[in-house]
Parts: structure tokens; C-alpha cells; sequence
């Protein structure tokens, strides 16, 4: 019986670690690779039209599971491709093992055809990156890169050059050893008695959640509960905490709405649980500070803290939410509770005013209708830009939603590449890209992957002919926006050219019947929505400067807020408020 080659060994290993795909487009230096995969039993190879889109699909793909996922690229700039998605994996912490194939071993290092060095290329947007230039490496530097993506959670490179992958693997060597679920991480006695005393001696206490508040709901709720907390988040914390929280105040930031702010800058102590929130701007500088988060490297670094607390959130909360006193006022949470709601309905005026007849349609409202369209299970990938800000006013959570972006690196075209590694990974739930047309434009060549494996994706396109998001940062800066502006696209047109359903919307009383129609649709579809181009949004909070740059060029420009059924939510918590 022959012995596997190295390429099925390779192969082989990733089926062990749980990978059920490997997103990539075909080169000569992968043929061996995508060779063993067409012959496995347990690996699919999903072919795109991008590098960078089978990297964005696979880090979504991990994100939503956990798990490791898998992509590749040929020699040169076949796995350059993957660059910008795999930057986006590693900063997000999903765990994906990427293959950059390499040219001919025996000609590195000769300025061969399409030579690079990915081993060397990949190392900023990697825990591993490592070169196998002999079979004999292949088990264990596999067993290496898988242990660092799944453990660091975060991305691996291995690099292989094409000859090497066919040659014969020594047997007996590729037994896997990784361990692929996560231990929890629980503070010292001495910490959890430290932070006891602070929660205790503080009169008003706010909490601050990010995405590592994953699986923590309940805890935090209990937390909140006990010390009288007003609960406020960040926008990857949104979908985490913000659903059944009678404690919400909103979110801060450049997206931010409702008032956390405020209650960050008004307490006396403040808890960051699991957020590595990078705007410091907003965040207080005279409030003591306890920040909380299982990677010990985040601790301290956007603001001085008072004290650091190495733990995930749940097992730290679960052990300091019994040892802590109960507060007897809500005062301070009730306050900022009024706040929130007296913020959020000052900020529906701006949306609401006739929108369902105003032409060009205010993308709020496609964003609003949307979320009360989509299944309460759906899964939204949200482009960079003002699709994020849509997304963060109007996608309510519910405990079940996904909200995938890349809320980190910021890369502009995420969201459909993210969409196919969603759908994959379930037909049968529904997924929803919310696409800029200037993010759609950029990989919409892989429009086509959707057409090709027949993925049952849903794109929302907010076409206002323009990149929204540089005008407001050059209206900040009172510059006139230039070079942002795109010519007129029909792209659903272009949608129903490539086989899928292409539906145009150029009035807002055709939305929701466009967007039920396209959820109704078996397969891909696309919704092009037409959108007021001088629909813009400001951050709750704003310096002087900022304020006189848009005085100097947004004269014509409407700055909208919006906050879609979280007024709703809102009132409801002002409901639940004990009288006196």
C-alpha cells in the first residue's frame, strides 16, 4: 500500500482538527492539495474568485463556531491575496490555519517566477508562521500551527512548496495531539477580595462589555442586578449583552448612541469586562478603572487602570458577584436609565419624520425595515463604512442573531466574503450581507461564488453612489469631500445577469415588500436600495473641532442619529423602574 504524500497528510491532519472545508482558489503549486482534498471524504474544497475572500469566509466561518477553519493560496501572489482577510481573522481571534503555497523548494531564495516569502509575509497577522521544506516536518510543524490558531485563537501560516507536498510523508508521524477546547480562566483569591473591596466602596458602579462578554449574559445580568449597574457596551458587545437587559444604556464610541457615555463619566467605579475598546477619547480619565479580560496583554493598554483582573468574564463574575455587598439605591442607575431613553427619543425624530415617503430613501429606514424583516435567527455581515453605523442603531439582538464585521482591522468589502463563510457553514439559516456599494464593488467578482454553490445569501445594497463614511471623515476635518463619488449602478441588474435575483428599490414604500420577496427567494439575492447619499451620522459626543469642521462643509448634509426599536426596548426597562 503506497504512503500518504505530504499533501495528504496535510490533508488528513486538518480533517482531525475538525476543518469540514478549505476556501481558496486553485494554482499549480496547490494542485497536490487540492488534489487530496477532492479525494477525502470529510473535506469539501469551496472554490472562490479571490484570495481574500476565501480568507474573510473562513475567519467568519471560525468566529461563528469556535473552531478552526481553513483557507489557501497558491505560490506568489495567490496567497498574497489572503493577506488583508487574514489580517482581519487574527484581530478578530478566529482560529484559521491558511496554506501559502510556495514555489519549488530547490528554487528559493533565486528570484524565481512568482517567488515570495510567505513564512516572512504573514508574520504581523500570525501567532505562526513557519516554512516546511522536508517531509519530515509536516506532523509536527501542522500540529504546531493548529495548537497556536486554536489556542492563541488567532491565525497560523503554514508554507509549502508544491514539490514537497507531493512527495511520499514518513510514516508513523502524523498523530494529532491538539486539545481544541478552551479551559476557563479564573482569577486568584487575592485578586477576586481586591476587587470585592472596590465594587463595595463605590456608591455608583458602571459596566462596560465587549466581546468577551460571549456567553456571560446571565452573569453579568446578576451582576448588574446586585450593585444597581447601569450596563453599557461596545459595538462588538452589542449582540452579546444588549437583548433582555433591563440595565441598558446604550453603546459608546464613533457609533455610540444612548448614554453610556454618561454613565461611564458619572460613576465612581467602572468595569471594563472583555472589551479592548480602542477609543480612549471616550473613556474617562478621573473615574477609577477595573478592567477585566482572559488576554492578560489587553489589560491597561487603552487606559490607566486602578486594577487588572486576568480572568474571562463569566468565571470572574461568578465568583465575585456572591462575595459583593447588595446595593440598596438605584439612583444612579435609574438617572441614567431616563437618560438613555430621553437620548434615544431626541435621536428617532431624525429618522422617522416621513421617512417611509422621502426620496432618496434615508438608509435608516432600510435598515429599520430590515431588522424587523430578517429572521430572529439571522446571521448580518456588515461592511466597513456607514453600514457599520446602520447596523449598530437598528440590527436588534436577541440572543440568537450573529453580527459578523471587521469591527477591528476595518477593512472595507468584509461582508459579502464573510456572508459565503457564514452560509456555508448552514444553508439553512439565513444570512444577510449589508453592503456599501463601494464595499459590494470592491470583491464583487465573488458575487458569483453565491451563483456557483448556489448559497441562499441575501444582499442588502446601500447604493448612494458615494463612500459615506471618508465624506463625513473629510467633513470632519472641514475639507469638501473629492474622489468619494461613484457613477450611477444598477446592481441589481448585474445581480440578475449572474443568474441570481436582482430586485431594484428606488422608493421606500417598495422596501419591505423587496426585502420579503428576496427572503422568500430560494437561492442568492440581491436588494439594491437607492439611498440618500447625505445620510450621515455623528458620534454622540463630538469635540469642538469636529463641530466646526462640519459647519465649514456640511451645510447641505443631514446628520441623523437613529436607534430603530431600541427606544422600545428602552422604555420598557423606564417601565420596570421601581416607583417610590
Amino acid at each position: 500500500m503506497a504512503r500518504q504524500t505530504v499533501a495528504e497528510q496535510y490533508v488528513d491532519l486538518l480533517a482531525r482538527a475538525g476543518v469540514r472545508r478549505v476556501y481558496g482558489v486553485v494554482g499549480d503549486s496547490l494542485n497536490p492539495v487540492v488534489d487530496a482534498v477532492r479525494r477525502h471524504d470529510s473535506l469539501e474544497w469551496v472554490q472562490v474568485r479571490h484570495e481574500e475572500v476565501a480568507a474573510f469566509a473562513a475567519g467568519a466561518e471560525a468566529q461563528l463556531t469556535g473552531r478552526l477553519a481553513a483557507c489557501a493560496g497558491s505560490c506568489g501572489p495567490g496567497n498574497l491575496h489572503l493577506i488583508n482577510g487574514l489580517f482581519d481573522a487574527h484581530r478578530s481571534m478566529a482560529p484559521v490555519l491558511a496554506l501559502a503555497a510556495q514555489i519549488p523548494s530547490g528554487e528559493i531564495g533565486t528570484g524565481y517566477f512568482q517567488e515570495t516569502h510567505p513564512d516572512r509575509l504573514f508574520e504581523e497577522c500570525s501567532h505562526y508562521s513557519e516554512l516546511i521544506s522536508s517531509p519530515r516536518q509536516m506532523p509536527r510543524v501542522v500540529q504546531t500551527a493548529i495548537q497556536h490558531a486554536v489556542g492563541r485563537r488567532g491565525v497560523s501560516v503554514v508554507a509549502l512548496p508544491g514539490d514537497v507536498a507531493a512527495q511520499a510523508a514518513p510514516a508513523g508521524g502524523a498523530e494529532l495531539a491538539t486539545p481544541l477546547d478552551r479551559p476557563t480562566v479564573r482569577p486568584a483569591d487575592e485578586e477576586l477580595a481586591r476587587l470585592t473591596e472596590l465594587v463595595d466602596a463605590a456608591e455608583k458602579v458602571t459596566v462596560f462589555c465587549g466581546r468577551g462578554v460571549e456567553g456571560a449574559h446571565a452573569e453579568v445580568m446578576a451582576f448588574a442586578e446586585k450593585v444597581k449597574a447601569p450596563v453599557g457596551h461596545a459595538l462588538r458587545g452589542k449582540e452579546h449583552i444588549q437583548y433582555d437587559n433591563p440595565y441598558d444604556v446604550g453603546m459608546s464610541g464613533l457609533l455610540g448612541y444612548g448614554a453610556a457615555y454618561e454613565a461611564m463619566h458619572e460613576c465612581d467605579l467602572l468595569l471594563l469586562l472583555g472589551t479592548d475598546f480602542p477609543y480612549t477619547d471616550f473613556l474617562p480619565r478621573d473615574v477609577r478603572t477595573v478592567q477585566v479580560d482572559v488576554q492578560p496583554e489587553r489589560l491597561g493598554r487603552r487606559t490607566q487602570l486602578d486594577f487588572a483582573v486576568w480572568g474571562d468574564v463569566r468565571e470572574t463574575l461568578r465568583c465575585l458577584t456572591p462575595a459583593v455587598r447588595e446595593k440598596s439605591s438605584r439612583r444612579f442607575l435609574d438617572r441614567m436609565l431616563h437618560r438613555h431613553v430621553h437620548a434615544l427619543e431626541g435621536a428617532v425624530g431624525a429618522y422617522t419624520h416621513d421617512a417611509g415617503r422621502h426620496t432618496p430613501i434615508h438608509p435608516e429606514y432600510v435598515a429599520s425595515v430590515l431588522d424587523e424583516e430578517a429572521a430572529d435567527d439571522a446571521v448580518f455581515t456588515v461592511d466597513t463604512g456607514m453600514c457599520c453605523v446602520w447596523a449598530a442603531r437598528y440590527l436588534t439582538p436577541n440572543g440568537r442573531r450573529r453580527v459578523l464585521g471587521s469591527f477591528v482591522h476595518g477593512s472595507m468589502a468584509n461582508a459579502l466574503p464573510q456572508a459565503i463563510g457564514a452560509q456555508f457553514l448552514d444553508r439553512s439559516r439565513q444570512v444577510v450581507s449589508l453592503s456599501g456599494d463601494g464595499g459590494f464593488s470592491m470583491l464583487m467578482g465573488d458575487f458569483l461564488t453565491l451563483v456557483h454553490h448556489g448559497l441562499p445569501v441575501k444582499v442588502v445594497v446601500f447604493n448612494n453612489s458615494s463612500l459615506g463614511m471618508v465624506d463625513l471623515e473629510m467633513m470632519v476635518d472641514g475639507l469638501p469631500p473629492h474622489g468619494t463619488e461613484y457613477p450611477h449602478t444598477d446592481f441589481a441588474a448585474i445581480a440578475t445577469a449572474a443568474g441570481a435575483r436582482g430586485i431594484r428599490v428606488e422608493k421606500a414604500t417598495q422596501v419591505r415588500e423587496a426585502l420579503r420577496e428576496a427572503f422568500a427567494h430560494d437561492g442568492p439575492a440581491l436588494v439594491d436600495v437607492v439611498t440618500d447619499p447625505n445620510a450621515l451620522a455623528i458620534p454622540p459626543k463630538i469635540t469642538t473641532e469636529q463641530v466646526t469642521g462640519f459647519a465649514l462643509s456640511a451645510s447641505r448634509t443631514v446628520l441623523t442619529g437613529g436607534v430603530g426599536r431600541m427606544i422600545d426596548l428602552a422604555r420598557a426597562n423606564l417601565r420596570n423602574v421601581p416607583r417610590p
